[in-house]
């Protein structure tokens, strides 16, 4: 038997920063964080849990990544996600904007891509694990996460090559 309330505790805000920070929508975070913690019953009564934060971490991904493709499809579009995915532009009015749509263009495109290099790539490159922790997360090996990372990127570089925000600005940075 587990104590709940203890792993609520202990592993909530890990929850919670995963989900928020891919959903960036309070709503859609609250729910994605119940169905993780749900997802932890169930998984919890099939086989024991030896790594909570590594269980946790990818149910939250998985979820997460779920809910964006619901909304994608239901063309429900909302705020860009944090400034993580694109701090290396100066802030002025026409770089927040870019970074804004950048971010929508890049949630859209994660929702288009195989979903296990979804959650490869938001492991890594969003939660910034390193490849041998998402490895774990995803019950995986190194070598094979280094790979989902690559196909990732590579699609997701495909994906957003149309979008080419000002490349005037970015060539003296």
């Amino acid at each position: 038997m587990y104590d709940w309330p203890t792993i609520l505790r202990d592993y909530g805000p890990l929850v919670w920063g995963t989900v928020r920070r891919l959903l960036n929508h309070d709503a859609d975070a609250h729910d994605c964080f119940q169905r993780t913690f749900l997802g932890a019953v169930e998984w919890a009564e099939k086989e024991p849990i030896l790594n909570w934060a590594a269980v946790l971490r990818k149910l939250a991904t998985a979820r997460a990544l779920e809910m964006l493709r619901t909304r994608f499809r239901s063309n429900r579009r909302n705020d860009p996600l944090p400034d993580t995915v694109a701090d290396r532009w100066v802030d002025d009015p026409i770089d927040s904007a870019m970074r804004g749509e950048l971010a929508e263009r890049l949630r859209d495109a994660l929702t288009e891509i195989d979903p296990v290099q979804a959650e490869a790539f938001c492991l890594i490159c969003l939660e910034e694990l390193t490849t041998r922790e998402a490895a774990e997360v995803l019950g995986i090996t190194a070598n094979h996460a280094g790979v989902l990372l690559h196909r990732a990127r590579q699609t997701l570089r495909l994906k957003l090559t149309a979008f080419d925000p000002a490349p005037e600005r970015r060539t003296h940075q």
